[in-house]
């Protein structure tokens, strides 16, 4: 897969963020329709878990844009998307979604969310949404299998 390619994903997914659409599509329409979300939907393809978000769900994702997948240390991005790091890849992402649909009126501070990953995700409410550490940019982007909440950082699981 090519840098183009997914530079191309990244911008998609960022313009979804931004449109704040209403739920005319799955989380993966969602995010391609956006354009800001140009990475994530091209390492989501990479991992194969194209299908998976685009089953009933729901889902809560919570999206990095692609200036978030820019600020990883230079290369973190490509050495992800090769073949032999799929496990790898397929952890990172799947940490970022958490089964069911959580809309932020369902936030409360220092609560955790279990993750598909299986880690728990932290939410802190104390200056602004974050997850953990993450800024939460653009809240209850409905698709149809569930919501997307666009966050300002790549997080990573703990173990």
């Amino acid at each position: 897969m090519s840098f183009k390619f997914v530079t191309a994903a990244v911008f998609a997914l960022s313009s979804i963020a931004s449109s704040a659409l209403a739920a005319d599509g799955d989380i993966v329409d969602t995010a391609v329709n956006a354009g800001t979300f140009n990475t994530l939907v091209a390492a989501v393809g990479a991992a194969d878990l194209v299908e998976t978000l685009q089953s009933e769900g729901p889902f809560t994702v919570f999206a990095p844009t692609d200036e978030a997948f820019a600020a990883l240390p230079e290369g973190t991005v490509e050495k992800l998307l090769l073949p032999e790091n799929k496990d790898q890849l397929i952890a990172v992402l799947t940490y970022h979604v958490v089964p069911g649909k959580v809309m932020s009126t369902d936030l409360q501070d220092d609560m955790t969310a279990a993750t598909v990953q299986g880690d728990s995700v932290t939410i802190d409410l104390d200056n602004g949404v974050m997850v953990d550490g993450a800024n939460v940019v653009a809240a209850d982007i409905e698709a149809t299998n569930g919501v997307i909440h666009v966050i300002d950082a790549v997080i990573l699981p703990q173990g």
